[in-house]
């Protein structure tokens, strides 16, 4: 089992290395283009950003890929299955488009067209689900066309959940990289603990993604040099979707059941991965929230599900009185407690100990959201020790009014030819001896 781990480990560095790498000159050749959008009323940030950071994550994609094909344990993936093919294939065709998105700005129709062709792609190549199990009924076999239809709409859906996600400096790739990271553990634990070869895509699979979000993370941490744009959101988003559709519906539960003791076990151990199939996708929850929440109020008020606003949950938490840095890391936290607390319960479904710590994780986010309306204030005569926002609002005010009256500067007296007299006075004096120089058109 150490030589995959290795393996695997070279597979996520070359990523990270690639991505990160390839960052700097993406976003060069972003400015040099002019693919930087003007500042919308929907944007956190207050400066023109370049985009296209998808082409650097597409290039880690194809190196992870690459190495991953030249390694002893993972070389084998490539032999027994067509999908890393089918995935390279998908994710070439909506990187291509999200390119074009980001220097012309393409219609979102014209996206959700290519989101569609990306995903038949991948079908027509294997890469779709098969069987969906379900909780004490066990595996149930899908048409062609039943799964073909399932694996288009789950690749849509978990790509316009990241796009939508996106819109914080770091936190796309951040929460997707966290998702990611506990998704790995568990396809690993299918592959290596129960003997399943058809888990190993998705496990490398998902090993890529975590290198190319960690790669690019960097240069997207706030305040962000580039952004992602389309290109990159729609991009992970589709490599996270072919992860779960390959785990999901390419394992047979029946081949679990050998290790679990029945076939009923075998679709319960596999809980956090057909959940996905059912939410849908447990692993990207609160982008898949997101998703539903903006669908709902655009609809509502009679927009366009696509109509671009700013009600996002990241824009919440902004408005809630949270830095930007604090709403990431919030969300962050969000992210990693659902994801990794399903693959806990998954491993340890009978422990209580498990869902005692998800329970209070979750009352320490909720303590969390609400810090900014909790603010502490200091007692009245330590307010001048103490930061202007833990003061009375009243004396916090008057502390400003002084501070800005105390940086404004002295304005400069004017030079008059004469003596000076009592309190500051000036004396007009004689005329001085120097020319007037308004006489010879100066602007002075």
């Amino acid at each position: 089992m150490g030589q995959p781990v290795r393996e695997y480990l070279l597979t996520l560095c070359v990523t990270v290395a690639v991505t990160y790498l390839l960052t700097g000159p993406v976003r060069k050749f972003a400015i040099a283009v002019g693919a930087m959008p003007e500042i919308r009323a929907r944007d956190v940030h207050r400066e023109p950003t370049p985009r296209l950071g998808g082409i650097a994550m597409f290039g880690g994609l194809c190196a992870g890929l690459l190495v991953a094909d030249h390694l002893k344990n993972l070389n084998g993936v490539f032999e027994l299955s067509n999908e890393p093919r089918a995935l390279l294939s998908g994710a070439a065709l909506i990187w291509l488009v999200g390119v074009l998105d980001d220097k012309f700005e393409l219609d979102a129709l014209i996206k959700l067209g290519a989101q569609m062709i990306s995903a038949g792609v991948m079908c027509m190549q294997g890469l779709t689900i098969l069987w969906i199990p379900v909780p004490g009924v066990g595996s149930v076999s899908l048409t062609p066309w039943q799964g073909n239809l399932l694996t288009v709409a789950l690749v849509v859906i978990t790509i316009n959940a990241v796009n939508f996600v996106d819109g914080l400096d770091g936190l796309a790739a951040g929460m997707v990289c966290i998702a990611t990271c506990a998704f790995f553990l568990y396809a690993y634990r299918i592959w290596f603990g129960y003997g399943i070869e058809a888990a190993a895509p998705a496990t490398l699979f998902a090993a890529i993604l975590m290198g190319m979000c960690l790669g690019f993370l960097p240069h997207n941490m706030h305040p962000a040099r580039i952004f992602m744009g389309d290109s990159g959101s729609m991009l992970i988003g589709l490599v996270l979707a072919a992860a779960a559709i390959s785990v999901t519906g390419q394992v047979d539960p029946d081949a679990m059941a050998l290790f679990v003791g029945g076939e009923r076990n075998a679709t319960h151990a596999m809980l956090p991965v057909f959940i996905p199939l059912i939410l849908p996708l447990t692993i990207i929850a609160i982008p898949m929230t997101d998703l539903v929440l903006a669908i709902v109020r655009r609809t509502w008020k009679g927009q366009s599900p696509f109509a671009a606003d700013r009600g996002h949950l990241h824009h919440r938490l902004l408005e809630l009185g949270h830095s930007h840095s604090r709403a990431v890391l919030i969300m962050y936290f969000w992210s990693g407690l659902i994801a990794f607390g399903t693959v806990a319960y998954s491993v340890h479904s009978a422990s209580m100990w498990i869902v005692l710590a998800i329970s209070g994780l979750s009352a320490v986010g909720l303590l969390l959201l609400l810090l900014p309306r909790f603010t502490p204030r200091a007692p009245r005569w330590a307010e001048r020790l103490v930061p202007p926002r833990y003061r009375h609002a009243e004396r916090a005010a008057e502390a400003a009014l002084q501070d800005d009256a105390a940086a404004e500067p002295e304005p400069a007296r004017p030079i008059v030819a004469g003596v000076s007299g009592v309190n500051g006075a000036t004396a007009i004096g004689p005329r001085s001896r120097f020319p007037d120089r308004r006489k010879a058109g100066s602007s002075r």
